[in-house]
């Protein structure tokens, strides 16, 4: 703790944990890495978006060490006291208490890597330094041991997608999530089929077909709440990683995606995520759409940059750095305009009314934005408008927005 504090500096700190026996630097140590865990758990972090900000501030060792916490913290809980959500993370993670005792941690760490002891409790201090910058974020999935978690548990709620993954998560205002499987499956396999194409007019067939699906099922999810025939859903939010490099191109994209799919997305560049808030079938949406077409973007990217730009020194990497940031802001401004066109499309067929029906669509879509735009206002009640992106290639914004009408999702 007088590391951490400043008070005693770390070159003397670390020897002085090194020449103590390990008896007493151990258990104390491992109780003062779970703890740290422990409370970022409670403070809204989830293990997965844990483990993906600690491995972009640190590295493996580190978030090696974050998966042990997860395990050692499940151990305090019976199962039905652990959020569904919130363990399908700390599973995707392989989070299993591998050690006999935790006295004996840091030793059976060394062994496990093949270090020296120094190295471990070096690893480890790193790792308590990264832990203590970490702010407090909302809580979107209850932590384990909280009346939240004990409740989704005994309702035997599922992960969203991509929450397994370390994405975050579904979560938010209430009740647990509603995802339809079967569509998520049949989106996914879309979207597979697009990735691995290499003709843009079968891509183009796939994703538009994927978008197709996906905005029909959102407006008859609506309808069918709306007129009673399904029960009421609320809001909710999901945490959804921005990976470097490019960062603020990418979260342009993401934020263009749950713009067309009725969602709002809210930037943490200092964190590495975007919070995504929208009813749970439209977040799930963006996440697979998002997903899919950084797929499709970096695979035209690396087909249209220009030659050369790796081993033409320093000018030549620059002019490739110019060139992608453009190409992404230049797909990211496409994709937003024609899955803008393709909602539109999807809203106005969908409002012509049947014979006998109600034309009801609108009301109930500009209600769930309502609904939406409350729970994002009361998460974040102060929020600044992203900065844009200069364009400095003409090149590389033609071939971005060339890519996003060959990744087009409109209806076909």
């Amino acid at each position: 703790m007088a590391v951490l504090d400043g008070g005693v500096g770390y070159e003397r700190g670390l020897d002085t944990l090194t020449v103590t026996p390990a008896a007493e630097v151990d258990p104390a140590l491992f109780k003062t890495l779970q703890a740290a865990c422990a409370r970022l758990f409670e403070r809204g972090w989830q293990p997965g978006e844990l483990h993906r900000v600690v491995g972009r501030r640190g590295g493996v060792p580190h978030t090696q060490l974050v998966t042990d916490a997860v395990a050692a913290h499940l151990r305090g809980f019976p199962p039905a006291a652990v959020d569904p959500r919130w363990r399908a993370q700390a599973d995707a993670l392989g989070a299993t208490v591998w050690w006999a005792a935790d006295g004996g941690y840091v030793d059976g760490l060394a062994a496990r890597w093949r270090v020296d002891r120094v190295e471990v409790l070096d690893t480890v201090l790193v790792l308590l330094g990264i832990l203590r910058t970490l702010p407090p974020i909302e809580v979107l999935v209850p932590p384990p041991g909280t009346a939240g978690a004990a409740a989704a548990a005994g309702a035997g709620g599922a992960a969203g997608a991509g929450g397994a993954a370390g994405a975050g998560g579904a979560g938010g205002a209430g009740g647990a999530p509603r995802v339809d499987v079967r569509l998520l499956d049949r989106v996914r396999a879309l979207l597979a089929k697009a990735e691995s194409t290499t003709y843009p007019a079968e891509a183009e067939t796939y994703t538009a077909k994927a978008q197709e699906l996906i905005a029909r099922h959102s407006i008859d999810e609506a309808l069918l709440v709306a007129r009673g025939a399904a029960a009421a859903v609320v809001p909710f939010a999901r945490r959804i990683g921005v990976d470097h490099p490019y960062e603020h191109e990418k979260a342009a994209l993401l934020d263009a995606v749950a713009d067309a799919n009725r969602c709002y997305a809210v930037w943490s560049p200092e964190l590495g995520f975007a919070t995504v808030f929208g009813f749970d079938s439209d977040i799930d949406a963006v996440d697979l759409l998002h997903t899919s077409l950084l797929v499709q973007a970096n695979r035209a990217m690396s087909a249209a940059e220009p030659s050369g730009g790796q081993a033409g020194g320093k000018a030549g990497r620059a002019r490739l750095k110019t060139f992608r940031q453009s190409f992404l802001v230049g797909f990211a401004v496409r994709i937003g305009e024609r899955l803008a066109q393709a909602s539109e499309a999807a809203v106005t067929d969908a409002a012509r009314p049947a014979p006998g029906a109600p034309a009801d669509l609108l009301p109930v879509l500009a209600a769930r934005d309502a609904q939406v735009r409350e729970t994002m206002h009361r998460i974040f009640p102060r929020t600044v408008r992203g900065r844009g992106t200069r364009v400095d290639s003409d090149e590389g914004w033609d071939s971005g927005r060339a890519a996003a009408d060959r990744a087009a999702l409109h209806r076909g």
